[in-house]
């Protein structure tokens, strides 16, 4: 489905019931919350699915988009890659999946996948100006945060040209990036400042620090304070170490499961990793989550990233 043809769809169809991820990030609820907003626009009946994790950190952008029932008329997936990522309470089929994952499984009736896209923001604010003409400023900013978190405030491996070009768009139309830098970037807890310094005085590095790992327990969490409000982004931290290649984070879930991101710089491709384990997601940013300890977990990944890497 090209995207001129969903948003044929989107002209067409009414009753939205809009999904955001499992442990929703900010591209998640960015690119829902602003194609959600448009939307309503057009004059269509829309709203979010429920979904009991999001966190404090992004509730305000899109609370006023979250309605109370699971159920819709059309269903729309949002940076979506599978079924298993469909939030708590869930358990419709979905019609139209709008998503950037190499990794998608086409489980949906329909699919939008522009793989080689950095945030499936920039593929909503495609949406948006095919079906609106631009996005107007709260759908920027939504749009802004979509991007800027999946890019690492454009840091990341995954920023290009065209993920800056968005940037710019969505300046052009608005959005108030100086705010949202703060708010999203440079503004921290205590809490969250104590974990850090817990992660960091714990991490494993190899092959003279381009292989890093850290683990983060619940005891760890207990011990600083920190919610899951204080847990955005831990998975860049390993990757801070000077000559980092490959960073390994293991997270042990408040379900006792343990999950695990991979970023890369190529050197490995994430996907296969953790393909290994049941996850998937990007080339060089994937994840999986194991029904195991977290210790356990940590050394079958470093194994399994040692393997692949060549010498």
């Amino acid at each position: 489905m090209t995207v001129t043809e969903c948003a044929a769809y989107l002209r067409a169809h009414d009753g939205y019931l809009l999904l955001t991820h499992k442990s929703p990030d900010g591209d998640t609820l960015g690119s829902a919350g602003a194609l959600c907003h448009a939307l309503r626009r057009l004059g269509k009946r829309a709203s979010l699915c429920p979904n009991p994790e999001i966190t404090e950190r992004y509730l305000s952008y899109v609370a006023p988009y979250l309605g109370e029932s699971r159920t819709g008329e059309t269903i729309v997936s949002v940076d979506m890659a599978e079924p298993k990522l469909y939030p708590k309470g869930f358990t419709g089929a979905v019609a139209l999946a709008i998503d950037h994952h190499p990794s998608n499984t086409f489980f949906a009736e329909q699919t939008l996948l522009k793989a080689e896209k950095a945030s499936c923001g920039e593929i909503v604010l495609e949406l948006i100006e095919e079906l609106l003409g631009a996005p107007d400023r709260t759908e920027a900013d939504l749009l802004y945060v979509a991007l800027s978190t999946d890019c690492g405030c454009f840091q990341y491996g995954n920023t290009d040209a065209a993920a800056h070009r968005a940037a710019a768009r969505l300046i052009e139309c608005g959005a108030e990036i100086a705010p949202l830098n703060k708010e999203l970037f440079r503004s921290f807890s205590f809490a969250r400042l104590r974990l850090e310094g817990m992660i960091f005085s714990t991490l494993h590095s190899e092959r003279d620090h381009q292989l890093n790992l850290a683990v983060v327990t619940r005891e760890m969490m207990r011990e600083s304070g920190a919610t899951e409000d204080d847990c955005d982004d831990l998975a860049n931290l390993a990757g801070k170490v000077a000559g980092n290649r490959v960073a390994i984070t293991v997270r042990e879930e408040p379900d006792g499961k343990a999950h695990a991101s991979l970023r890369t710089d190529g050197s490995v491709n994430a996907t296969e990793i953790c393909a290994l384990f049941g996850g998937g997601g990007h080339k060089m940013a994937s994840g999986c989550t194991v029904d195991t300890d977290v210790h356990i977990l940590a050394a079958q990944l470093l194994e399994a990233v040692n393997a692949a890497w060549p010498e």
